[in-house]
């Protein structure tokens, strides 16, 4: 089962019905996802935070980049670029990641606040949300109009839920996207 990945993907009767932490767990979505109305919006928080066009990007990337596509391990849903290890690789620009994670958590945390419904947005969504609002920024600034499509339901994965050691092996070794040789 480890190379099958997610527990999503297991097909049959005989799956395992306890979850182990190399399937790297993430909670369901209990909550009611961001609308059109809602990422407008995020997206002006967002841009509008102090945080550069370059740091946006490249921490969506960071977040992102570890997707492995044999056994769907990584990847930016659960958001553990925030979690040991791998806030604290190299290629990742921990000093720069800490400072972009703390204004996107405030912006979470000021969007969940404020919600009566029960509405939310994870730390993971606002990741890629962020870099997607800083593309069409840049994008903008060229004078090309530009959308990056956006879909929501990225939820945030504990550091009870991250199996550290084998995460470790998800560090990459080069990364030529943001010219990292280790």
């Amino acid at each position: 089962h480890r190379d099958m990945g997610p527990r999503s993907r297991y097909l049959g009767p005989e799956v395992p019905a306890q979850e182990l932490i190399w399937q790297d767990p993430v909670p369901a979505v209990d909550h009611p996802l961001v609308d059109a109305q809602d990422v407008a919006a995020l997206k002006g928080r967002i841009l509008a935070s102090g945080l550069s066009i370059a740091e946006l990007v490249q921490t969506a990337w960071a977040s992102a980049s570890t997707f492995r596509g044999s056994d769907k391990r990584g990847g930016a849903n659960g958001a553990r670029i925030r979690l040991a290890p791998q806030k604290d690789w190299e290629v990742n620009q921990p000093v720069q990641l800490a400072k972009v994670l703390h204004e996107l958590e405030a912006i979470r945390n000021a969007f969940n606040g404020a919600q009566t419904a029960g509405k939310k947005v994870s730390l993971a969504d606002l990741i890629i949300l962020g870099g997607a609002a800083a593309i069409e920024a840049a994008a903008a600034k060229a004078g090309h109009g530009v959308s990056v499509a956006f879909e929501p339901g990225r939820t945030d994965a504990t550091a009870a839920q991250t199996d550290g050691e084998s995460f470790a092996y998800l560090e990459p070794c080069a990364d030529g996207f943001r010219n990292y040789l280790k």
